[in-house]
């Protein structure tokens, strides 16, 4: 059995980019997307590093993000890790150096937009005419 599930919550860093794929006409949104993680060093002090992922959604799911999803927006991404290769050519002339590059993003299946309200702002959802006793919780 295999598995290639990618789970990411974060920040968008900027508003999504809308493109097209020349030859078909294909859509699709590129979002660059920063999560952050942290740790205890073994100086005893807190670190921390952000990462940052390049995500790519097709069809209908790129321009719902293009339109919807702005920089700075909370969101969850579930999707598919992809892997790719190209050639680049550095330096000019006799010195020109060819190094094949490979670049990892992760293909959206979903993406979900999270509520970053403040706690004045939050819904609250139990009905008004409910007694404290019927509240499940």
């Amino acid at each position: 059995m295999y598995q290639n599930r990618v789970h990411l919550i974060g920040y968008l860093g900027k508003n999504p980019e809308h493109k097209s794929v020349k030859a078909t006409d294909r859509k699709y949104a590129v979002l660059s997307l920063a999560t952050q993680r942290s740790w205890k060093g073994a100086d005893e002090e807190w670190h921390s590093k952000t990462e940052w992922h390049r995500i790519v959604a097709w069809n209908g799911l790129g321009e719902y993000a293009a339109a919807k999803l702005r920089k700075g927006d909370h969101i969850y991404i579930e999707g598919t890790l992809v892997s790719s290769t190209y050639d680049k050519e550095f330096g000019k002339g006799k010195s020109t150096v060819t190094v094949s590059l490979r670049s990892w993003q992760v293909k959206a299946d979903s993406i979900r937009k999270l509520n970053r309200a403040r706690k004045d702002q939050v819904t609250n959802f139990v009905p008004a005419d409910a007694q404290p006793e019927e509240i499940p919780f």
